[in-house]
């Protein structure tokens, strides 16, 4: 089996392929496991490097040692980082292909039940129903016209009749009220008193006329 038959748990011929749940979750999986991996190297590195140091001056085989191990490991995380790369690439692909695939499905489903819907329909019924509702409508508008205006209330008198009529009774009734007042001609009057009447006084102004001429005379004899 190979490794990706492996990774994915995936058998022989004929053997049911992992769904895209699965793979992603493999593949979240190895991420982990690798990234731990790399912490291991770079503590084997830092590890390798102190070592390195110690020996320099002292041992110098120790320390040349020391650095190829760190070589080594340097090496192993390079190949870590290119394959958690492409490992993080293709778990991005499948989460895509998943969700496209989510999507798909539900606008599938509701396109069939759009279907479903639509299936006992048929567009020349509906036309038929649109327009028995807007005959309907327009009846109703009709109707409701029809009981608001006013019949059988006035419309066939003449107006111009209504008003002479109106005249002739203001007339009769104006007549009526002069012939009350003509009626009282014959009341008898007051007697005019026999007696004479009492004379009429001085008026105010010649005795205030007086009254000035008396003062002037006064003031030119003090003079």
């Amino acid at each position: 089996m190979s490794v990706f038959g492996k990774l994915f748990g995936g058998g022989g011929k004929g053997g049911k392929g992992p769904s895209a749940q699965e793979a992603i979750q493999k593949l979240r999986e190895t991420e982990e496991m690798l990234t731990k991996k790399q912490e291991f190297l770079e503590k084997k590195i830092d590890q390798e490097l102190i070592t390195a140091k110690k020996n320099g001056t002292k041992n110098k085989r120790a320390a040349l040692q020391a650095l190829k191990r760190k070589k080594r490991y340097e090496k192993q995380l390079t190949q870590i980082d290119g394959t958690l790369s492409t490992i993080e690439f293709q778990r991005e692909a499948l989460e895509n292909a998943n969700t496209n695939t989510e999507v798909l499905k539900n606008m599938g489903f509701a396109a069939k039940a759009m279907k479903a819907a639509h299936e006992n329909m048929d567009i020349d019924k509906v036309d038929d129903l649109m327009q028995d509702i807007t005959e309907q409508q327009e009846l109703a508008q009709e109707i409701s016209d029809a009981i608001s205006k006013p019949v059988g209330f006035g419309d066939e008198f003449d107006e111009d009749e209504l008003l002479a009529e109106l005249d002739e009774l203001e007339q009769e009734e104006l007549d009526k009220n002069l012939l009350e007042i003509g009626g009282t001609e014959n009341v008898p009057l007051p007697n005019v008193p026999s007696t004479s009447l009492p004379s009429r006084p001085a008026k105010k102004e010649d005795e205030d006329e007086h009254a000035m001429e008396d003062l002037q005379r006064w003031a030119m004899e003090a003079n």
